[in-house]
């Protein structure tokens, strides 16, 4: 079947602040970073109605798509099952509050050294927390941070997970049970572990590059 005519998302309203714009607040952005998103030619597939629905809200919220849709948007079935994976793992209900689940992000990212990742979800931390200096903290190293109890246990886990999945044992349920999580507060850990582990793997493969407003976001 021939390829449908690429569709492009709708621009960004003129009272939202464009990527081109946050681009030079940046700063430190690599040159093309605005432009070249991954290392592949994939092309670009027809958004579905839902789909552009979905990008639609992307500028309406935060005033651009974020780099990672427009890579998976060569494929209208990855990028749906990417986007409906990533909303319940990160932004439904869960016994972790959102910014824990960004805590998990960006330790796994960090250890993985995913660029993309811990441009995108350092902002994130350090916008939920309200913390400029919890962010870089968990981008450099989680364990400077002064976490409490909870925090670290998670935290240690997801690590542990990312780094040595097969060394994972009773005592790290434990520990986390200790620490007062649930069972399925267990499960949501390992499961956005697991999908960050998974999404940096793939940002690396593809030299995914990040959106550069997301170097100045929430540093003050």
């Amino acid at each position: 079947m021939a390829r449908k005519p690429a569709r492009s998302p709708s621009p960004a309203p003129a009272h939202q602040p464009t990527q081109s714009a946050a681009a030079g607040a940046a700063g430190g952005a690599a040159p093309g970073d605005e432009t070249r998103i991954i290392a592949l030619d994939l092309g670009v597939a027809e958004l579905t109605p839902a789909m552009q629905a979905y990008f639609d809200k992307c500028i309406e919220k935060l005033g651009f798509v974020p780099n990672v849709l427009k890579a998976y948007a060569f494929d209208m079935a990855k990028l749906e099952a990417f986007v409906a994976m990533y909303n319940d793992l990160m932004l439904a209900p869960s016994g972790l509050s959102k910014l824990e689940r960004e805590m998990i992000a960006v330790a796994v990212s960090s250890h993985n050294r995913c660029y993309y990742c811990l441009t995108a979800h350092g902002a994130a931390v350090r916008g939920l927390a309200d913390d400029p200096v919890l962010g870089e903290l968990m981008v450099m190293n989680y364990r400077a941070a002064r976490l409490d109890r909870r925090q670290r246990a998670m935290l240690d886990f997801a690590v542990k997970l990312t780094a040595e999945p097969w060394a994972v044992e009773e005592d790290d349920r434990k520990a986390l049970r200790d620490a007062g999580f649930s069972d399925r507060d267990i499960w949501d850990i390992a499961a956005v572990a697991g999908f960050f582990n998974m999404s940096n793997r793939v940002a690396s493969a593809t030299d995914m590059r990040p959106n550069p407003v997301y170097h100045g976001q929430n540093r003050a």
